[in-house]
């Protein structure tokens, strides 16, 4: 799998994201956007998951798979992903006055690269 990783803002905050060229499918890290959703920070990220799974979303978190991206470290770590599709899933199963606007964002994020298929000269 070939993947860009880049960093998405999303109201001044890092959301770690992959592009996976070969797929064509954005890779988004779960507990990025958890910490975004819930405003909390990134470092309770395994007992926000672990929020998540007790409330019922443990069939989405088992189906997202694991990339390389860079930590706060600056070191490469195994992270939980999700496909825009999922991650849609998941934003459906955690209350917050951030959800839509959330969607939003994933939308526009979409369309950018979109366009940057149509022109490469944008991105």
């Amino acid at each position: 799998m070939s993947e860009q990783d880049k960093i998405q803002l999303f109201e001044n905050q890092k959301i770690r994201t992959a592009w996976d060229t070969e797929k064509e499918v954005w890779y988004f890290s779960v507990t990025d956007v958890i910490a975004v959703l819930t405003e909390q920070p990134t470092a309770r990220g395994a007992s926000l998951k672990q929020q998540l799974k007790e409330g019922g979303a443990d069939k989405l978190l088992t189906n997202c798979q694991q990339l390389k991206m860079i930590a706060s470290d600056g070191k490469r770590r195994a992270t939980d992903v999700a496909t825009t599709e999922q991650l849609l899933r998941i934003i459906q199963s955690i209350p917050s006055p951030k959800a839509e606007p959330f969607r939003l964002w994933l939308a526009e994020v979409g369309r950018e690269r979109i366009e940057e298929t149509i022109d490469p000269e944008q991105a």
